[in-house]
């Protein structure tokens, strides 16, 4: 919800919202607070759990709700995303609207091909980022995590995002990851370093349980980026 509230929010160039801006977000606060429920609360259970957060959402929008989920499509909740623009509830697939072409340059293993998961977590995904939120990706083995967090923050996120790939394997230590840190960032003054100007790095941990725990369960390497 912080995420779609960023641009109503004073800065100082714009001290004040207009009273269009003022109406614009009256008009797409419940949709927008209804997508971010279903990607917040919705997004933590089961399929069989989804099931049911989508039969209870529904019928807690009843008849009262104007922004209802298209009528003539019986899918779930997790099928549409919030178009401010037009106002309307949207089908994921209607957002990639490019026609899917492969590259023949690209080795088999390099081929991406969007599905509809992958275009709304990379959706998801990308607003958290543009916001300055953390984000924790977990899930089984082979599901294309890691594949489709490369292919955001390599060929989708806007050109100031600089990605930062790190891998962690049980032999990872606290002073590697620093040291990996360091050693991408530049000196702004003393004590204080940062991205070149103009650049946010975004640091990509792939494998982040993986560092070996100490004798009393503490994990350096993690301790580490907690604290950071």
């Amino acid at each position: 919800m912080d995420c779609f509230f960023a641009k109503y929010q004073p800065t100082e160039t714009k001290p004040t919202l207009t009273e269009d801006e003022l109406n614009d977000l009256e008009a797409n606060i419940e949709p927008l607070l209804i997508f971010a429920m279903v990607w917040s609360i919705g997004a933590t259970t089961t399929l069989t759990g989804r099931q049911k957060f989508d039969a209870k959402l529904k019928e807690l929008m009843g008849k009262e709700t104007k922004f209802k989920f298209p009528s003539n499509d019986p899918g779930s909740c997790y099928n549409y995303f919030y178009n401010k623009d037009i106002k309307e509830w949207v089908h994921w697939n209607d957002l990639n609207s490019t026609q899917f072409t492969i590259d023949p340059k690209l080795s088999y293993a390099e081929i991406i091909v969007p599905t509809f998961d992958s275009i709304r977590f990379k959706y998801v995904k990308k607003m958290l980022i543009e916001n300055s939120k953390h984000v924790l990706c977990p899930g089984p083995t082979g599901t294309g995590k890691t594949v489709n967090i490369s292919s955001l923050l390599n060929n989708e996120m806007p050109e100031e995002f600089v990605g930062i790939p790190m891998m962690f394997s049980a032999q990872t230590s606290a002073n590697q990851t620093q040291d990996t840190l360091d050693e991408k960032v530049e000196k702004r003054r003393k004590g204080v370093f940062g991205p070149p100007t103009g650049k946010k790095y975004v640091i990509f941990i792939d494998d982040l349980n993986m560092p070996k725990k100490e004798e009393y369960g503490a994990q350096p390497p993690i301790e580490l980026i907690r604290q950071w």
